[in-house]
């Protein structure tokens, strides 16, 4: 008979839950901060997120932040998970449904090829969800954040953005990063001026949306929320919509919508002059995340032998950054 992954989580879940009767807690794979399990009742299936033991709810691991986000966007038009029980006694965890569909990132996941028709629909209907998240009004937020006891941080400026995976980049060795030091003095020379802020996902991509079939059903992976310029879920999103940006780690797909038409989808008129440097911005953010990775490969820290691969998208991205700065177009 099959056991728990941890059973001492999986009792207090089943307790919390009143699943008499489940099937094992499992290992959900894919998820980037805590720990991520999943358990079927005879009617429904939970998603369980968790911190490992040892640890407190503080930083990539604050699971408890994570539930606190879902309820304040549950009942306002974009799909998010239900959370189902919150449970603060160390190590914290959380249950949300688990929703139906399938998450699939294109130009990242070779093995799970979309049909290019599907891919284009889905990419367009998930920027009119980002459209949705970024209309959510933040006095809301606040108010269902405080009620949990969760209070919302100060709105991030452009320049905190740009120094925070500045951070990131200068931490990789320079020969892993080439020109990276240039990009962010060239992004840091020209920040576009603020606009009004909004709840900003912090990873927003179609490998973060489940569908089932064209119907989005929950939007996931809230490690990193915030309030801060709407632009840069924009241009994160934006830049996987171009496979030639990840040699070697990904594929070009034909058919995806170019980054004008997401912002049109998203219900952006016009061109957006700003729209070239926060696409910059995303691909210095994607650059610095993969080095980061790949340090903490080589370091011993986490083996995983996929973040070889890294290096000619690293270069990419950087170079491609500085063409769009320059005002050069792909």
């Amino acid at each position: 008979m099959e056991t728990d992954a941890d059973p001492e989580l999986g009792a207090r879940v089943r307790t919390a839950l009143g699943l008499a009767s489940a099937e094992p807690l499992t290992v959900l794979e894919g998820g980037r901060s805590g720990l991520t399990y999943a358990i079927r009742g005879p009617e429904s299936g939970y998603v369980v997120k968790a911190v490992p033991p040892g640890r407190k709810a503080a930083g990539r691991d604050d699971v408890l932040r994570q539930a606190a986000i879902l309820d304040a966007v549950a009942g306002t038009g974009v799909p998010v998970p239900a959370v189902r029980a919150v449970d603060a006694e160390e190590p914290a965890w959380f249950a949300m449904d688990l929703a139906a569909g399938e998450a699939v990132e294109p130009v990242l996941e070779p093995g799970r090829a979309l049909d290019p028709e599907l891919a284009h629909a889905r990419m367009l209907t998930a920027a009119e969800v980002l459209g949705a998240l970024h209309s959510i009004p933040v006095e809301k937020i606040e108010r269902s954040a405080a009620a949990g006891g969760r209070p919302v941080p100060e709105a991030t400026t452009l320049e905190a953005e740009i120094e925070k995976w500045a951070r990131t980049m200068h931490a990789v060795p320079e020969d892993l990063r080439p020109q990276g030091a240039e990009l962010i003095t060239e992004l840091v020379a020209d920040v576009p001026g603020a606009v009004e802020p909004v709840l900003v996902h912090g990873d927003f991509r179609l490998g973060n949306v489940l569908f089932d079939g064209l119907e989005p059903t929950a939007l996931i992976d809230w490690e990193i929320w915030s309030i801060g310029d709407p632009r840069v879920d924009l241009g994160w999103f934006g830049v996987f919509t171009d496979g030639t940006l990840f040699p070697g780690a990904g594929q070009a797909v034909d058919g995806l919508p170019a980054e004008e038409l997401l912002l049109q989808a998203y219900g952006k008129a016009g061109d957006d002059r700003d729209a070239a440097w926060f696409a910059a911005l995303s691909r210095m953010k994607m650059a610095a995340i993969m080095g980061h990775n790949l340090v903490r490969h080589r370091s011993g820290a986490h083996h995983d032998p996929v973040q070889e691969q890294l290096p000619p998208t690293i270069a990419k991205m950087i170079s491609d950054a500085r063409g769009l700065l320059a005002g050069e177009r792909r």
